[in-house]
């Protein structure tokens, strides 16, 4: 089965300190799959956007490890909460809070998304 391609003019924009920067077509967040994106402050951020069309921002510096890797992370829910684990280590972020799920003491930065 192929899908249709999405055929939207929507942008993903995060919020920074300076307003809205927009970052990519929303055609290129795969549901449940991660895309990696460099801020203009030179630091990267992981987007995600969950089947139901929610979107996501979040560091993408593992804190454990300190590789660039969240965006490679398989994403799910636990209790309700939406995640992210890492490729490596396996620890799981919540992609509301940046709470680690793991270890209650490490957070990574989240960002507000939004598509416009």
């Amino acid at each position: 089965m192929t899908l249709a391609p999405e055929t939207t003019d929507l942008k993903v924009q995060l919020h920074l300190t300076e307003g809205w920067f927009t970052v990519c077509d929303l055609n290129r967040l795969t549901p449940g799959r991660g895309v990696a994106a460099l801020l203009p402050d030179g630091h990267q951020v992981a987007l995600f956007r969950d089947r139901s069309g929610t979107l996501y921002g979040i560091d993408n510096r593992d804190p454990f490890s300190g590789a660039a890797v969240l965006s490679r992370g398989l994403t799910g829910t636990h209790q309700g909460r939406p995640f992210v684990a890492s490729p490596l280590l396996k620890q799981r972020f919540d992609l509301i809070s940046g709470e680690c799920l793991d270890d209650a003491s490490v957070r990574v930065a989240t960002y507000e998304v939004r598509a416009g």
